[in-house]
């Protein structure tokens, strides 16, 4: 059994499919076969299970991938960017110059109201 996927260059390849036990037994070839620039699937009862490949192909899928660190960094600085509107900025301040009666009684209406709802 075999499936087309396409490649770290974009080409389309024909990925192979092997059950888990000829993979066990004949290892040495299904390496050969991924290393030669094939894909290799193992399968078990006839569902892909895992997957074989290169590993150039493996460093090209991991230059792809998203860097999570980047997508937080770019997260917090959008977050960030709408913290610095007048409106946010007003609400900051009302907060931080409210008196600690004040922060007491709005932490009461929030505690009933979500009992309430709750």
């Amino acid at each position: 059994m075999s499936a087309s996927v396409r490649n770290s260059h974009g080409r389309m390849v024909k990925m192979e499919s092997v059950p888990a036990t000829v993979a066990k037994n004949s290892f040495g070839a299904i390496l050969d076969k991924a290393v030669a620039g094939g894909i290799v699937a193992i399968t078990k009862r006839d569902k892909p299970k895992a997957v074989v490949l290169s590993m150039e192909e493996y460093q090209a899928l991991q230059s792809r991938a998203a860097n999570p660190l980047q997508e937080l960094q770019s997260e917090f600085e959008s977050l960030f960017g709408a913290m610095q509107s007048s409106r946010a900025r007003a609400a900051g301040n009302k907060l931080f110059g409210a008196s600690s009666q004040k922060l007491g009684k709005a932490a009461l209406r929030t505690d009933v109201s979500a009992r309430k709802r709750g």
